[in-house]
């Protein structure tokens, strides 16, 4: 995947913002479970927003972050403007054009509680965003990230650089990472995908090749897909404010 991610914009209930030559402009909501979710047996809808898989006493959970989720996680991190040094956001700062603060990335939080297998296994390499207009979403990588952020880290010195290791750190705390889960354990971290496009109005959330069983020399002989459906609100509206169109364009 390249790395070359568009300054992409408007956090929060407003997540992105084109101008059209019509004057219009478009906007998005939080991603929140979709309906049906609640109405699937082995799937559980919190208020926070998680859904959660259950097969017997193992729990896999997923839940959208918004900006305003990340920055209060990351509080002391969050309130230098441009200089915040909270990886997965821009901080409190906001876009003088747009008037808002606008959105790095797509985040979710996975977090894993595994009381049924001897030991399993979630790759966040292989989950994969599917939108129903047929984008597709493929999570960014540690590396990736890093690249992106050293585009700030001047001359790799100073105060810049500073921050720049400061991210990276709580990039790899933060992270959800590709290890073992065994009987009794339990593990969270973030996924990191591109802002979704602004005409994305419902996804899958698909955490492929799931290993739950495996043989003597570690490799899964039991692997199932695990798919969450989201949906966010999604319109546009005139540069004079006034509401042009609203849900599918």
């Amino acid at each position: 995947m390249s790395v070359r991610l568009r300054v992409p914009v408007l956090a929060g209930f407003i997540v992105l913002l084109l101008h059209t030559g019509c004057g219009y402009r478009y906007y998005t909501g939080p991603l929140y479970p979709a309906p049906e979710s609640e109405r699937v047996l082995n799937l559980q809808v919190s208020d926070d927003g998680t859904v959660t898989f259950i097969d017997g006493r193992l729990e896999i959970g997923i839940r959208p972050m918004t900006d305003e989720a990340l920055n209060r996680h990351f509080h002391r991190h969050s309130h230098s403007g441009l200089e915040s040094t909270n990886p997965y956001t821009f901080g409190d700062w906001e876009d003088p054009e747009l008037q808002q603060v606008p959105s790095r990335f797509t985040v979710f939080l996975v977090s894993v509680k595994n009381y049924m297998y001897p030991k399993m296994r979630l790759d966040p390499s292989r989950v994969v965003i599917v939108a129903d207009n047929g984008r597709r979403y493929t999570p960014l990588t540690l590396r990736q990230l890093e690249d992106y952020y050293l585009r700030y880290a001047i001359a790799y010195a100073g105060n810049k650089y500073a921050r720049h290791r400061e991210r990276m750190s709580i990039l790899r705390n933060s992270m959800y990472r590709d290890d073992f889960i065994f009987s009794g354990q339990e593990a969270e971290g973030y996924i990191v995908f591109p802002v979704l496009h602004h005409d994305v109005q419902r996804i899958t959330v698909i955490l492929r090749d799931v290993a739950l069983r495996f043989d003597v020399w570690d490799e899964p002989i039991e692997k199932v897909d695990v798919e969450y459906v989201f949906e966010r609100e999604i319109g546009r509206i005139h540069v004079n404010e006034q509401v042009a169109a609203h849900s599918k364009p």
